[in-house]
């Protein structure tokens, strides 16, 4: 790059200053979360991202260095190509989980059986069981919260929101929810992974670097 073009040293500055800007303001949302999927955070979070990855541009074009920041597959999202004004959205969401411990679940399914009327009297006595009778009585963001209680382990995580021109017909989409997902109609999406993790306690070892952890897009 030509010196012509180069960002100046104040340019520079300037966005390293936003980035402590937008720490600050990332973990005061996350200090006022009113719960896991708080938008706020959400929000705190991409400005921090994009805060972030413009330092590391400007920094590497004015001095041929770089950050140990890194946001996984921002690159990889398609260019978004659906209405500017959706009439209906979908929001997607995976959660995994591990059973670490299922006596814990099975103990937890037994009291909610004992608890209500109608269930199986043998409904729990089988892991499988137990967590039908789990998910049958708790909402899923319940159990993300209270997960440990139950006996798992969180996994990966993904929500995508999706953009449609129309909401969908009653029933069309139950048997497959996932099978027609547009990648380019996606408006916004935030993964969490110990993938990420991982590869910063490896760049920590190789390195003695301390990475910046933007797990979610």
């Amino acid at each position: 790059m030509s010196d012509a073009v180069q960002p100046t040293a104040a340019e520079v500055r300037a966005a390293a200053e936003a980035v402590k800007t937008a720490l600050d303001r990332h973990l005061a949302a996350v200090e006022r979360r009113s719960g896991e999927d708080d938008p706020a955070v959400y929000e705190a979070f991409n400005e921090l991202a994009a805060a972030a990855e413009a330092y590391d541009e400007l920094l590497y074009d004015r001095y041929d260095e770089v950050t140990p920041f890194e946001i996984p597959g921002a690159e990889d999202a398609p260019p978004y190509t659906g209405p500017e004004e959706p009439n209906a959205l979908s929001v997607l969401i995976r959660r995994d989980y591990a059973v670490v411990e299922p006596q814990r679940l099975l103990a937890q399914a037994e009291r909610i059986e004992a608890a209500e009327d109608g269930l199986g009297a043998e409904a729990s006595g089988t892991v499988h069981g137990a967590l039908g009778v789990l998910f049958g009585e708790f909402e899923p963001d319940e159990i993300a919260s209270r997960h440990k209680e139950f006996g798992l382990e969180e996994g990966d995580s993904t929500l995508w929101v999706t953009a449609a021109d129309e909401p969908a017909e009653p029933g069309e989409w139950l048997e497959a929810p996932f099978e027609a997902v547009d990648p380019e109609r996606v408006v916004c999406r935030f993964d969490a992974s110990a993938m990420f993790d991982d590869a910063d306690e490896v760049d920590l070892e190789d390195e003695d670097l301390e990475p910046l952890d933007l797990d979610r897009r």
